[in-house]
């Protein structure tokens, strides 16, 4: 992961978050699981568009892992 996308997907992330501060915790978590996740599949997450879909995955996986352990 480069420089410019740990500095960006936080921020998209926060803007994902639309503006709580929990939202914006998991939004800014999930981007960098979702940075995380897709530089290790080899997925490049380029520009804009790309930032916020790796951010909307990682979040989802987060609220995913999140569920499962407030069920158990």
């Amino acid at each position: 992961m480069t420089v410019t996308a740990i500095i960006i997907f936080p921020l998209i992330g926060a803007v994902a978050g639309f503006g709580l501060v929990g939202d914006i915790v998991v939004g800014v978590i999930g981007s960098f699981i979702g940075g995380w996740l897709f530089s290790l599949l080899g997925i490049a997450a380029g520009g804009l568009i790309g930032a916020i879909i790796a951010a909307v995955v990682g979040a989802i996986i987060l609220i995913a892992i999140l569920r499962l352990i407030k069920r158990a």
